[in-house]
């Protein structure tokens, strides 16, 4: 059981994605399922607490996959993960019912939800059904609003709201009442506000310093800032050099109430979240 606001929670991403934007994608390793074991074991040593597994690609422009893909690409991998039973959570990076029905068959996880129920709108009775905890994630990605840079990858432009952080939240309480509506519990969710999903650089860096107001929903919150666009475009880096903008974004986010970060690089993130913590969260 997890004890929010008493520390940081890192979740170590396995990507089994051939087009992953940060270039990590354990597809095209020659044995996914031994570069998976591997890397989950590595980053669980590094102290992730969380192992979140994906087989569609999120990157600004990337093509859906079929749910007959998503499982070929997953269900091998958490399978062979959860023989590990490893001291950390398992998570499936999936906004459908279908793949999430089948990992919960294969393990116990969290469904991670980038679309925030609004993709499939099963997934809620199903978290509710198998009493799975829920990350709800905000997006407004459009594929026109993508601009794309060879060097710098997607990043998304001319995206208009209201007003950011009104909007961000009024949209994550409606995944919510989705949620509970089908009957899952407060205790079972967490928000995302879904940096890099439909933001521009701007906004992304307003919703880090404005997090807390996110966390005022009163719900535990994850942040994904890892290597994402917005990091890329506002230090002019390709995705393989943005350790330490990602290293900024993740002591920002939690000294703004993030209970969870979401990172490709565990054991650097784990060090920065824990001397963050050492300094806000003081006993």
């Amino acid at each position: 059981m997890l004890s929010w606001g008493s520390r940081t929670y890192v979740m170590g991403i396995l990507n089994v994605t051939p087009d992953s934007f940060s270039g990590d994608g354990l597809i095209s390793s020659q044995d996914v399922g031994a570069a998976a074991v591997a890397q989950a074991q590595r980053f669980v040593q590094a102290g992730a607490d969380i192992l979140d597994i994906g087989g569609e690609s999120t990157r600004p422009g990337a093509q859906a996959v079929s749910v007959a893909e998503e499982l070929e690409r997953v269900l091998p991998v958490l399978e062979q993960v959860a023989r590990l039973d490893l001291d950390a959570i398992l998570s499936i990076d999936t906004y459908k019912s279908e793949v999430a029905e089948a990992a919960l068959k294969t393990a116990p996880v969290w469904i991670n939800d980038v679309w925030g129920l609004r993709a499939d709108p099963r997934l809620a009775e199903l978290a509710a059904r198998q009493q799975a905890p829920l990350i709800l994630m905000h997006n407004q990605s459009k594929p026109a609003s993508v601009e794309l840079q060879e060097r710098l990858g997607g990043r998304y432009t001319g995206i208009h709201y209201q007003n950011l952080l009104e909007d961000v939240k009024r949209e994550l309480l409606e995944s919510v009442g989705l949620a509970k509506q089908a009957g899952v519990t407060d205790e079972s969710i967490i928000l995302d506000p879904g940096l890099g999903f439909g933001k521009t650089v701007e906004q992304n860096l307003e919703l880090i310093d404005r997090l807390g107001e996110i966390r005022a929903l009163g719900y535990p919150v994850l942040i994904g800032p890892s290597r994402k666009s917005f990091v890329g475009y506002t230090l002019d880096l390709p995705p393989d050099q943005r350790l330490e903008g990602t290293a900024a974004c993740v002591a920002i986010g939690v000294s703004r109430g993030a209970d969870i970060v979401r990172v490709h690089d565990v054991e650097p993130m784990v060090r920065v979240a824990r001397m963050t913590d050492a300094i806000v969260r003081k006993k």
